[in-house]
């Protein structure tokens, strides 16, 4: 039977997911999920594909009392209010110009420390704004099946995806482009392929590269339309519910 094996969130994009045993899921995504982005002084993305140091840091943000608590490598934490403090500008994103504002607090110069200069927290206006789609999934056949070229382990963290799922063939997800699938409670449809970065090639605990992951999907793998290096599924809500470890997935 599919199911859903694992829930990844991270509250700021890049920092060390969390693995809820259940969310809710909205119709632009989960709430405490890539809520928040780090920028530089010049107004820039600080991009984790780039860096290690991101997923040292965890996070833990609370919507509804709109609170935010970061935990440093050196097994300190920070705690403060997750509302925005500055005054708005864009920032230049992939999927196009985001407005953010940014969120002071006591983590501003932890953050800057790890990074070596200076580095904001940021917030979008509107949840899921940074997001390619509010849901992304991938099988754990379609991670064994990378595996085989890779000869050796991988952990399916790499990959960031919301949900991970068990019980189907190797890339079977794939096949679900333009269907409704149903989740747990919610009903979501696969629309595209996400297309692989260079934060796939870093270990999800240390941050090192450690993996050709972009050079081993482009050998086996032909490309899905415009997306280059295809795995995994970006899909939008249709129908908003509770999702959990264990719930059954059933494509409609």
């Amino acid at each position: 039977m599919r199911r859903v094996t694992r829930i990844s969130v991270s509250p700021v994009k890049g920092f060390r997911l969390a693995h809820p045993e259940e969310v809710e899921l909205t119709e632009r995504g989960v709430v405490e999920n890539r809520r928040f982005l780090l920028a530089g002084a010049d107004g820039k993305r600080v991009r984790s594909s780039k860096n290690a140091w991101h997923t040292a840091v965890g996070a833990d943000y609370d919507a509804a009392a709109e609170t935010l608590r970061m935990r440093f490598p050196d097994g300190s934490e920070v705690e403060g209010p997750a509302l925005p403090t500055g005054e708005p500008f864009v920032l230049r994103y992939h999927t196009g110009p985001v407005e953010v504002r940014p969120v002071g607090g006591d983590w501003t110069p932890r953050l800057s420390a790890l990074a070596g200069y200076d580095v904001q927290l940021v917030r979008p206006g509107g949840i899921g704004e940074t997001l390619d789609a509010p849901v992304t999934l991938v099988s754990g056949a379609s991670v064994a099946r990378l595996e085989r070229e890779a000869g050796r382990p991988v952990d399916p963290r790499r990959f960031r995806m919301l949900f991970d799922l068990d019980g189907c063939e190797p890339h079977e997800e794939d096949e679900w482009e333009g269907r409704s699938v149903r989740i747990g409670d919610a009903v979501v449809r696969p629309t595209l392929a996400v297309e692989r970065c260079a934060v796939t090639t870093r270990d999800p605990d240390t941050g090192r590269r450690d993996l050709d992951t972009l050079h081993l999907i482009r050998g086996y793998r032909e490309p899905r339309g415009a997306v280059e290096i295809p795995f995994g599924m970006l899909a939008e809500v249709e129908a908003p519910g509770r999702v959990r470890v264990g719930d059954p997935v059933e494509p409609l």
